[in-house]
């Protein structure tokens, strides 16, 4: 199974193309560890964000680099990152994790 991610910039009402993400999961007594990280494409996805890994149940947080990629666009983010952490409860099934962001704000949901 897989763990996904969509990025839309709801202030031009696009994707958000060349947004690096990172995966990182909590590792008892070593705290979060990247495992993982990617681009989003001219769409706006990373269709595959697992570092090759199979999934198995654990915390898990997406990292978004909102700022180098409002920096790009000539715009100054008041959120510079955007961490969005999530339960992965059944190892069998896969993970989309969207996010609609805009200079100001965030919001984020689980997808299909």
């Amino acid at each position: 199974m897989s763990i996904t991610t969509h990025v839309l910039d709801t202030s031009l009402g696009e994707p958000a193309p060349g947004m690096r993400v990172s995966l990182e999961v909590l590792v008892p007594e070593r705290g979060w560890t990247q495992i993982a990280w990617g681009t989003t494409d001219q769409e706006g996805q990373i269709r595959e964000l697992s570092g090759g890994q199979p999934l198995v149940a654990r915390r898990c947080r997406l990292v978004f680099d909102t700022a180098a990629y409002f920096t790009s666009r000539g715009l100054e983010a008041f959120y510079p990152v955007v961490v969005v952490v999530f339960e992965i409860a059944d190892p069998t099934r896969d993970y989309h994790v969207p996010l609609l962001i805009s200079p100001y704000g965030f919001t984020t949901y689980r997808g299909s």
